[in-house]
């Protein structure tokens, strides 16, 4: 069985997802072992996320209570399951109002102290700041900027709601592919003696690659 728990980052807390056939006992172990080895995603104050109806309720109590114990809270009720703008209700605000919104929260960090690896995935309403590589086969999906403290090959997106002053910066940024807003590029087939972080951001309608001090 591959990783029992998959973590997924959110703007309001993170959510969880379980291997098929995972029994309760291995997924309490799993998330036991996360929690007591300091597991970046897991930050005192954070809501975790757990779908409802997937555990009995004496399970979701158990859960409750050792999540209290790292100082987390637990919900079963997931009120945005997929990433979207903030701002997208029903409500009479206007677009200027909606925009200004979007780019708040876009303005925010998560941090992320761990490497991406491979099959991960990790997708933020704000911007996010990855301290450790992002592998091939990683996805780093966010609202606002990118700046990975390390290598980058794997699948990059900014300013995933149309925000196109977002950027992506890596110590090396060699990605599999990398998006800003609506635009696609690859990293140029460049020799890997590049010795100096890069920074990858829209101009003249067009993703460009250009040096950056750290």
């Amino acid at each position: 069985m591959g990783d029992i728990v998959t973590i997924k980052g959110l703007k309001y807390g993170l959510q969880l997802t379980f291997a098929k056939g995972a029994s309760f006992d291995d997924v309490q172990a799993n998330l036991l072992d996360k929690l007591q080895s300091g597991d970046s995603f897991f930050i005192r104050g954070t809501t975790v996320f757990v779908p409802k109806g997937y555990f009995a309720e004496e399970q979701n109590e158990a859960l409750r209570r050792m999540f209290h114990r790292h100082g987390m809270l637990f919900s079963t009720e997931l009120k945005r399951p997929n990433l979207a703008p903030p701002s997208r209700d029903t409500s009479t605000k206007t677009p200027s109002q909606k925009l200004k919104e979007n780019v708040e929260e876009a303005q925010k960090m998560m941090v992320i102290n761990r490497t991406v690896r491979g099959g991960q995935e990790v997708k933020v309403n704000c911007s996010v700041l990855i301290c450790g590589n992002v592998n091939p086969g990683a996805q780093v999906i966010a609202g606002g900027s990118i700046d990975i403290r390390g290598t980058c090959r794997g699948f990059v997106h900014a300013g995933a709601f149309g925000d196109k002053t977002a950027c992506v910066v890596a110590d090396r940024l060699m990605p599999a592919q990398i998006r800003i807003a609506d635009l696609i590029a690859r990293a140029p087939d460049e020799p890997e003696q590049v010795s100096q972080a890069e920074r990858a951001l829209i101009k003249n309608n067009q993703i460009i690659f250009e040096p950056v001090a750290r």
